[in-house]
Order: structure tokens, then sequence, then C-alpha cells
């Protein structure tokens, strides 16, 4: 039996992958710092996109979107607040979603959902 982290760290590596596959700079992956966590930090013309990626298996009951919640949006912004903090970086920040589902065959469909929440300075 394939465990939740397990999928988690397939929809991640399947996240990557796409990312890099759209002209993507990876710059972080599981970033963490303290109780902060960012699944993907990457850039593109000049932006950073800091990426919350959702993952769920043929049978999930919710979508990968319905998992993000606002609690989740005010845990990314800490947690971005914190990495540019750390990084002194300075610039336009983007919010994105990739929702990733699995399937039994070992496809998966990929979705990207951009601007998911504001940052607000």
């Amino acid at each position: 039996m394939v465990t939740k982290a397990e999928v988690g760290r397939r929809g991640e590596d399947i996240a990557v992958n796409y990312l890099r596959r759209k002209g993507f700079l990876i710059c972080a992956t599981n970033w963490r710092q303290g109780r902060y966590e960012i699944d993907i930090v990457a850039q593109k013309s000049g932006m950073v996109h800091f990426i919350e990626v959702k993952t769920r298996g043929i049978n999930s009951l919710a979508t990968p979107e319905q998992a993000v919640t606002k609690t989740k949006i005010a845990a990314m912004h800490r947690a971005a607040s914190a990495y540019l903090a750390q990084y002194r970086i300075v610039g336009e920040v983007q919010f994105d979603l990739i929702a990733v589902d699995l399937f039994p065959d070992d496809t998966s469909d990929v979705r990207f959902v951009e601007n998911i929440a504001e940052f607000g300075w």
C-alpha cells in the first residue's frame, strides 16, 4: 500500500518536472524554516512563484484544489515572508497551485493554477 507521504513525494516530483518543461527555474523544493514550509519556490520572467502542490489518488473524495483552504493560504503567506527575508529577495511574488491526480496505471493529470492568493505586502 502506498503511503500518503509517498503520494505527496510523487506529486512533487511530477510538479517539478512540469515546471521545468514550462521554463521555470526551480530555486527550492520542500524549503523549511521552523514550522514554515514551501513545496516549491521557482522563478520565471523575474517573478518568484511560491507553489503549493496537492496530490490525490483516484479514490480521493476531494479534488486537490479543494484542499487549499484559507488556513493553508495564511500559512503560505507566513512561509513566503520568511523565505523572502532569509534570502533578502525583493520583487514580484505570486502564489500558485499545482494539482496532481494520480491514476492506477502510473499516469497523472497536472493542472497549474496561477495566482491562488494575493501577497499583500
